[in-house]
């Protein structure tokens, strides 16, 4: 199989050196759950795009500190695509900005939330087990770092689990798309970067719950597991 990775925003230079840009943390995370699978990245930003809609099998869209409303070409560009393959029933996973996007395309609204900042590691209950889920424990373990939020879902979307603080954290769309709002590309010390150099924008009191969240396991790669199956459905 080959995954198209739509890549949204670059990282930090310092922190690149470490981590790596976005697609690379998903290449290590689903690229050692499948060592056969294929990888193309598509930096859309810098508007990159595939000659051909189906040289590769499927895609991804990573998260970015861009917001999905904002007036730019780039973004507007991405959504049209987005609509495209849904239109053609191509598979797509979205996360965190992709989950936003994918949602503000097709028919969805994304907003800014009034509950602030959810960094750390959060819990999404699950309401509904799919397919692809692996039957186990319906809460998710999951690294988060957004502000915005899905406030109204993509049209025939299910929501497959959520928070108190995020409603619409996981969700669906016929069985082509599924969408994140948490990372599972991260590891804890990327998160711990992040929290650490958005502290002031944070708030303190956020801040220092989202840095003792660090100290629980996530399950980024449960969430790994996951997606290939979907994707291989």
């Amino acid at each position: 199989m080959k995954l198209g990775i739509l890549k949204t925003d670059a990282v930090k230079p310092d922190w690149a050196e470490v981590y790596g840009e976005y697609p690379d943390m998903f290449v290590r995370l689903l690229g050692q759950l499948d060592p056969g699978l294929e990888f193309r990245v598509y930096d859309v930003e810098e508007g990159e795009y595939p000659a051909d809609i189906d040289e590769v099998d499927a895609y991804l869209i990573t998260g970015s500190k861009s917001s999905v409303y904002e007036d730019k070409p780039w973004i507007k560009r991405l959504m049209d695509f987005v609509r495209e393959l849904d239109a053609r029933r191509k598979k797509l996973v979205g996360i965190c900005f992709g989950h936003q996007l994918v949602a503000q395309a097709l028919g969805g609204r994304t907003e800014k939330s009034p509950k602030g900042w959810g960094v750390g590691l959060h819990t999404h209950h699950f309401q509904h087990k799919p397919e692809w889920h692996d039957g186990g424990d319906a809460d998710l373990a999951i690294l988060v770092s957004h502000q915005d939020q899905v406030v109204q879902n993509a049209l025939g979307a299910q929501v497959l689990a959520g928070s108190e603080f995020c409603e619409n954290a996981v969700v669906q769309v016929g069985d082509h798309i599924l969408t994140f709002q948490g990372h599972p590309e991260f590891v804890p010390d990327y998160s711990r970067e992040i929290m650490n150099f958005r502290r002031e924008l944070i708030g303190e009191p956020a801040y220092e719950v989202g840095m003792a969240s660090l100290a629980r396991p996530h399950e980024g790669e449960r969430v790994g597991r996951w997606i290939l199956d979907f994707l291989k459905r």
